[in-house]
């Protein structure tokens, strides 16, 4: 601290303690009605603190605030009420005419929360069964069709006089 400040401060002190009135001024206490410093002591300002955060915290929306806001905004019939709805949010016209354009691109839906964490993975056992039970059911509708489809040519056969003998099919694993 330089000479010239210390010397500052004592004088802003020293004028303090003892302020210079004229006749015709009244203090504080004449004017209250009381003693506003009892003690005797200087009362000295309270020192702001002077740290201030490096930067600020910006804020985030999520998808689902941004999409109610919109849609209050929307709804709103009165004059003046999104401008209520903007100040009661703390929100700037900005903010609103952003989301709108992202509801009209469809990027808030793509922004719906998302489940977070590990994804589940499927055995490759179970997804190796998964294919071959749906080959399964797949094969037993054909077979279903290709014997009604026979049955259907021996009943044709058996009209025009030339009846398909009949086999017996081992339905069994050799």
């Amino acid at each position: 601290m330089s000479k010239t400040n210390g010397r500052r401060m004592e004088l802003n002190t020293a004028e303090l303690e003892d302020p210079q009135r004229r006749e015709d001024e009244r203090s504080e206490s004449d004017r209250s009605g009381g003693d506003s410093n009892s003690g005797g002591v200087p009362r000295m300002a309270p020192i702001p603190d002077p740290e201030v955060a490096a930067k600020p915290a910006r804020r985030r929306f999520n998808a689902d605030y941004k999409r109610s806001i919109v849609e209050q905004a929307d709804a709103s019939q009165d004059a003046g009420a999104i401008g209520a709805l903007l100040r009661r949010e703390g929100l700037y016209s900005s903010h609103l005419s952003t989301w709108r354009r992202q509801v009209r691109q469809g990027e808030l839906a793509a922004l719906t929360p998302k489940k977070r964490g590990r994804k589940t993975t499927v055995s490759p056992l179970l997804e190796e069964n998964r294919k071959l039970v749906a080959a399964n059911a797949r094969l037993q509708r054909r077979l279903e069709d290709a014997e009604f489809i026979i049955e259907v040519q021996k009943k044709l056969a058996a009209a025009l006089g030339r009846p398909i003998p009949d086999r017996k099919i081992d339905e069994g694993n050799e």
